[in-house]
């Protein structure tokens, strides 16, 4: 990396994958970029070695701390080879994935498994912040697996690598490729990822959780699914809209969800655009509410 004083090293190494013949690169934020720092370094320099032995200097056009998803420049005076881009949607349990990457520094070395969980939530890892989902696998994921690809058996990029459970056998952890595929859509849109911040704790419904809910309170709304507000931020755009806990989200932007990654996605990168809302209350109460998210900080 470069930084005001000249050249430094850091003591960094990852995995990576080409995914435009043009030398754009898909890796983890933390291999590439300095988040101990108070400003994330991009434009940093690192330097790229491909599997045939060709040296590069790359540059890191933009990292996102939140998802550790980054993308390095490299320019090559021929067309590279680029991986394929699939679908994490249609991954199930029992699925089986390789994960490709240089552990240790061993270039070239590839772990089989299978898909345990398709998304397994960061607030289950025991991780703060804004919430996130994972791909588990019981790969083998060793130091300088980072940013590789997780592929299925078509070859095709399901999941980049980012993490290992220290002292656990069988728990390696990817981002959905499509997360990955929305993260950079932002770096090109927005040169940053924008998630929109509602101040909403929300819990997913099901019928076991809904049947449980009723025995404890008879005044429980009558609902077959929708989003649980169990908790709402005080002086958030959510309070502002009116929210109370124990509301049930049942349309969001004028769509029925039965989900928190529905609701995500309806809101996309979309700030200060005001959304309609219907909830359910107490006793089949119903109310219609116009929220106007802000921006997230990814230090609440």
């Amino acid at each position: 990396m470069q930084d005001a004083h000249g050249w430094r090293l850091e003591e960094s190494i990852g995995s990576g994958t080409i995914i435009d013949p043009d030398g754009t690169i898909l890796t983890c934020a933390h291999v590439v970029a300095d988040f101990q720092s108070t400003k994330a370094v991009v434009r940093g320099k690192v330097s790229v070695t491909l599997q045939d032995g060709r040296e590069f200097e790359g540059v890191v056009l933009n990292a996102d701390r939140h998802s550790d998803i980054a993308v390095v420049k490299i320019k090559s005076k021929t067309p590279l080879p680029a991986a394929r881009l699939g679908s994490s949607s249609r991954l199930q349990p029992g699925d089986w994935v390789v994960a490709l990457g240089c552990p240790l520094s061993l270039q070239n070395t590839v772990t089989a498994g299978i898909v345990s969980c398709v998304d397994r939530k960061s607030s289950d890892l025991g991780l703060g912040g804004l919430r996130r989902e994972y791909l588990q696998t019981d790969c083998a994921i060793n130091q300088g697996n980072s940013g590789g690809p997780l592929v299925n058996l078509d070859g095709e990029i399901i999941g980049v690598n980012v993490m290992k459970v220290r002292n656990a056998d069988g728990l390696s952890f990817a981002v959905p490729i499509d997360s990955v595929v929305k993260i950079v859509d932002n770096f090109k849109r927005n040169g940053r990822v924008v998630r929109p911040w509602l101040g909403l704790k929300m819990l997913d419904l099901n019928p076991m959780i809904i049947s449980q809910l009723k025995e404890k309170s008879s005044t429980f709304p009558d609902v077959r699914k929708g989003v649980l507000v169990p908790m709402v931020t005080p002086g958030s755009p959510a309070e502002q809209a009116g929210f109370r806990p124990g509301d049930v989200v049942v349309e969001f932007g004028g769509r029925p969800v039965e989900s928190i990654k529905e609701i995500i996605d309806i809101m996309g990168d979309k700030v200060g655009v005001p959304f309609k809302v219907l909830v359910k209350r107490a006793n089949n109460v119903t109310a219609t509410l116009t929220v106007i998210p802000e921006e997230a900080d990814a230090s609440r």
